[in-house]
Parts: structure tokens; sequence; C-alpha cells
């Protein structure tokens, strides 16, 4: 623990603290020592901290919150792309080329890409991110964004401390959102020597596996019928859905077995059942607390809910998905299928633990959007699309901060405001619960701090 009773370095002041703990309790103060949180109170109580060193910013009403945690966001690919947006492109929106990123080919190019991320997801906050697959499987990828190569630039730039967030990485063995298999997977566990961690900065926590694709597009693996009659299918390698599913149960109880965290893309509702099974399954034979997780889940019925919330396995999706596809979704599997459709209130309800995230570039990177639309459900058209499913706005902040940590198993070191957890801070020109959650993008970020340091400021 650092020394409460040291001159802090830098002290906030006068505002409004959400320190996202386990009661929600908001502060006035919060006081920093070199990288760590020393002191979170009321004004008098953080103010005798002030020394002669210490920067004092006077929030005057501003409210602080625990650093962003973009809990999936592809980093690389992201810097690439910006200010292009796959769901504008799709949408005939947003006011930029639509042409896709020119490949990546040298190092310089991914660090580039890299470093162009840094800057804009400090402009926002977000202090923690995780890039979503990363490997051998892409090493001949059209982007350049995605292969093995490019755990290496993340590496020697977060040695660097250039990188300006917290970065987990999963590793990825087959191809992104296309094919892949149980052999591929297999002698990428055993052969594969990924860099080293560099502590803080940089983790590769484990495997992401890409079991179908998405329900507009027909290629997610349903248990409703599309228009034409089909149900989709794995991505993974099989002659049938049977040979399927047991290669993808068997990649799952591999990947867990040599220790390792795993992210499944799984939009389907019978693709998300499967794999809740199969994380439970591989659970129950070491009760190890792996922070296994399902990523996007677009069609969860109320028993695979009740599934991950048993077995401690997480649902990582984006709010703002459904804003946008809701129609899509409906058009090609009926509208019955919305009852299961992206159920973020239900599964809080049922205890899952539940992160939001961008998929950047997919969606904008901007958490305060995403948030917005966890809130509020409404379209850029001004429709509410699945107004059962609304947050609360402290629930959605505790999606991008608290329950994020939990993802990176970092709840102890990050996620919250709280007296011996880093310096990880965001701080907004406003307060979250003085603003209409569909005016919050426009509530300017102020200041960004990273294990103590401003990273960013106007």
């Amino acid at each position: 623990m650092p020394d409460e009773s040291a001159a802090a370095d830098l002290v906030l002041l006068g505002g409004r603290v959400h320190t996202v703990d386990a009661r929600d309790r908001v502060a006035e103060a919060v006081a920093v020592h070199g990288d760590k949180i020393t002191r979170v109170g009321a004004t008098e109580e953080v103010s005798p901290l002030v020394g002669p060193g210490t920067r004092v910013v006077r929030l005057d009403g501003r409210s602080v919150l625990p650093g962003i945690n973009d809990s999936h966001l592809h980093g690389m690919w992201l810097g690439s792309m910006w200010p292009n947006l796959l769901m504008d492109q799709l949408a005939g929106t947003g006011g930029h080329s639509h042409e896709g990123p020119t490949r990546l080919e040298t190092s310089d190019d991914r660090r580039r890409a890299l470093l162009r991320t840094a800057e804009l997801l400090s402009s926002f906050g977000i202090t923690s991110y995780t890039e979503p697959g990363l490997g051998p499987g892409e090493d001949d990828g059209a982007t350049g964004c995605f292969g093995s190569a490019a755990l290496h630039d993340y590496a020697e730039l977060a040695a660097d401390g250039a990188l300006k967030a917290r970065v987990t990485a999963l590793l990825l063995f087959g191809e992104l959102d296309g094919r892949s298999s149980a052999a591929e997977l297999l002698a990428g566990l055993r052969d594969f020597k990924p860099p080293a961690d560099v502590p803080g900065r940089f983790h590769i926590a484990g495997v992401k596996i890409f079991a179908d694709g998405i329900p507009p597009m027909q290629s997610a693996w349903t248990d409703r019928p599309y228009a034409d009659g089909s149900h989709g299918a794995l991505l993974v390698d099989g002659d049938s859905d049977a040979e399927r599913e047991a290669a993808l149960r068997a990649m799952i109880d591999a990947a867990h077995d040599a220790g390792h965290q795993i992210g499944v893309h799984a939009t389907g509702d019978r693709t998300t059942r499967v794999v809740a099974d199969a994380f439970a399954a591989a659970l129950a034979r070491d009760d190890r607390d792996a922070r296994h997780y399902l990523i996007h889940g677009d069609l969860l019925s109320p028993q695979t809910l009740t599934v991950l919330a048993a077995a401690r396995i997480g649902l990582n999706t984006q709010a703002g998905i459904p804003v946008a596809t809701e129609p899509m979704l409906a058009a090609a599997l009926g509208e019955d299928a919305l009852r299961d459709a992206w159920p973020t209130r239900d599964a809080l309800d049922a205890g899952v633990r539940l992160s939001l995230s961008s998929d950047a570039p997919v969606l904008t990177p901007d958490w305060r959007a995403g948030l917005a639309a966890a809130v509020t459900r409404r379209g850029l058209d001004g429709s509410v699309r699945g107004e059962a499913q609304r947050l609360a706005v402290a629930e959605a902040l505790r999606a991008y901060t608290a329950t994020p940590a939990w993802q990176d198993g970092a709840e102890d070191v990050k996620g919250t405001i709280e007296p011996g957890k880093v310096a990880d801070l965001c701080v907004l020109d406003g307060d979250l619960y003085d603003v209409e959650p569909e005016s919050l993008p426009s509530v300017p970020v102020r200041m960004t701090v990273l294990d103590g340091e401003v990273v960013y400021e106007i």
C-alpha cells in the first residue's frame, strides 16, 4: 500500500468523484502519489495532502471517473481506419471516406497506427483496452493489422511507455471473422512463442476463437431458421454440425487446460448456448477462476444467461450494435428473435458479469456514445430499440470500468477509485448524472491520467 500520509503529487478537489466501488460512493476529492491513489473523500479530508510540490486541480464541480476500459477494441485496425468506422459505412453515414485501410506492411506502419490510436484513446479518457485477437492465424491477412508481428510491436511500444494505455491481448490461431480448426489451435498452443508481458502495460491473457459469424449475414448458427430455411453454421472446420461442434468444444477444452483465458465470438443462439455449456464444463473440471467470456452475444436465451451467471462466465457486448442493426436482425430471423436479442438488462438481472465495449473500428471508440446507447437504446434515427434492456447510468459506467477490470483479472489493481489502486482517471467537464444521456457525447473529457501521469489535458 502507498503511504497515505505522504504529500501528494496530484490532487483533484471540489468535484464529484464517482468511485464505482462496491457501494457506488461519490466523493469530492482524490489524491495521487506516484502511480497510486492514496486518499479519496471530502475536500477537507484530502486537502492536508497538498504539499509544496503538489499539482492541485480545482474541479469546480467537474466529475472524476475511473479510467475507462474498452474491453474489446482493435487498436491497430482502429489506427489504420480512423475516422472511418465500419458501422458508418454500413449505414451510409459519417461523412468520411468509405475506403478500407491499406495493408500495414512494415513495423513502422503498424506502430504509426498504434500511436495514432494511443493519442485518440487518451483524448476519450480510455486508460485500458483489450486487443481481441492477434497471432499467426492472421499472418497472411488482408490488412496486416492482426498478425503475430503486431504482438511484438505492442510489447516494444509498451516497454517504451508509448501506448498511453494498459493493453490486454488475446492470441488468434485462426482467421479473423473466418475459419479455424482444432488442429491449428493445438499447434499454436504448442509451438507459438509470443513476446513477454510488459508489467502493468501489456499482457497476453489468452486465446480468441471465432465460433460463428453474425445474424444479418445469415452466418450465425441459430435455432431459428433464416428466411431461406437455413440455420447458419459454425466457422470451425468439420463436415457436419456435429463435427464442428465437437471441434469447437475440443478447442475450448485445450485452451482452458493450457491455462488460458478464452474469449469466444458467438452470436447465434445455438452458438451462445454451446459455448456457454462448453465453458461451464471446462470450469467444472478444475474450478479455475479463468475469466472466460462470450463476445457479442447477439442472441442469448434466458437459459444460456443462467449458465453464464452460474459458471462465472463474462459477457462482452456493444450497446451501439443493437440500436444500429436490430431491423437487420429482424429481417434475417423474424421479429420473434428480438425477444432474446442483446439482453443487457436481463443479463445483469441474471447475475452475469457484463462488460460494454466498442469493437472499434466497427463502432466509435468514444465510450460516451456507447454508454448513451446502453442507457437509452436510441438509434441515430431516433428510434428506441429493445427498451426493456436499458441500463441505468451507474450500471453502464460499471460495465466500462470495474467489470472490464474483472475480465482482465485486475480488479484489485484498477477499475475503481480507491486507495491503493493505480491512478487511472478520466475527468469530465460535467457530471454523468446532470446531463441527459443523449447529450453525454457532447460533454468534453478534460483530463486523462494514467499511472498518476497526465497523458491528455485540455
